[in-house]
């Protein structure tokens, strides 16, 4: 009987490459991190974000957007 393999996991985003991806200043990014507006996980003293977040977020904004 084979082992299952975990759920392929796409790799969590550093600060800059979030703010990147979603096309706003770091800064933006720390501001939005620190007012939990987009969620993080500490990596010892890192910040880093997961796709999972980002998305869930620019679809949050969107919605917003559209009201």
């Amino acid at each position: 009987m084979p082992i299952s393999q975990p759920p392929s996991r796409q790799p969590l985003l550093t600060v800059p490459e979030a703010a990147a991806h979603l096309k706003v200043s770091v800064s933006t990014v720390r501001r939005l991190v620190r007012n939990r507006l987009l969620g993080d996980v500490h990596v010892g003293r890192s910040v880093r974000i997961s796709y999972d977040e980002l998305d869930r977020f620019q679809l949050a904004n969107e919605r917003a957007a559209l009201s």
